[in-house]
């Protein structure tokens, strides 16, 4: 990305190669430690700069980033860093963000279900009524805005909430699709286990933002 007008850098696609990719051009693989430093660094620095900055215009390019790098970029630099870490913990709102927009049907259908069974969840959510597609994205772009707008803490509160409606709606439409059908309700129930340990871990990420722990 190009600077910004007001002077102020906007993020940068990280120059980031596969294995096969450096080896094609005769460069060498970069070992774990870089691969974790560089992890750490940009997803400290693009945080930092996006809070810092206090500039609409680069907080709405910063929510949008994975249409612009890709949802592959950032899991090569994000995603096998810990769950309870800040590259870790931002991959899994980006990923959320990336998959309401392409299912948002499937994600209000699971939202919709689930908040029956978790009035708290949905109120800290904080979706409007009725939460249809629309709503769902409006959701996921403002908890990624009060990454680096907000109180980030507040930011992965809400993004837990989200999670955990969305498991106990995954959860209930497992249950009765069971009958008709074990296989899907099989991996519909793995799917809300997975939902739910997504929502511990972004739990315990605020947790550790607000000790400066979060790193």
């Amino acid at each position: 990305m190009r600077n910004e007008p007001s002077g102020r850098p906007g993020p940068r696609r990280p120059a980031f190669f596969s294995p096969a990719a450096m080896e094609s051009q005769g460069g060498t693989v970069p070992d774990p430690a870089e691969v974790t430093e560089i992890a750490h660094e940009t997803a400290s620095v693009l945080v930092g700069t996006g809070r810092a900055a206090e500039d609409p215009v680069l907080t709405a390019r910063l929510v949008a980033l994975v249409d612009e790098l890709g949802l592959s970029t950032v899991a090569e630099l994000w995603a096998d860093r810990p769950a309870r870490s800040l590259p870790g913990a931002l991959w899994r709102l980006y990923a959320l963000r990336e998959w309401v927009q392409r299912c948002p049907e499937e994600a209000s259908a699971d939202y919709a279900a689930g908040m029956r069974f978790t009035d708290v969840n949905h109120a800290v959510a904080g979706v409007a009524e009725p939460p249809g597609p629309d709503e769902l994205r409006q959701l996921t772009d403002a908890i990624l805005r009060g990454v680096f707008e907000g109180d980030l803490a507040v930011a992965l509160q809400r993004a837990a909430a989200f999670c955990r409606v969305v498991a106990a709606g995954r959860a209930d439409r497992a249950h009765t699709t069971d009958v008709q059908d074990p296989d899907a309700a099989a991996a519909q129930t793995r799917r809300a286990a997975s939902m739910l340990t997504t929502a511990e871990d972004l739990e315990a990420s605020a947790r550790l933002w607000l000790t400066a722990d979060l790193l």
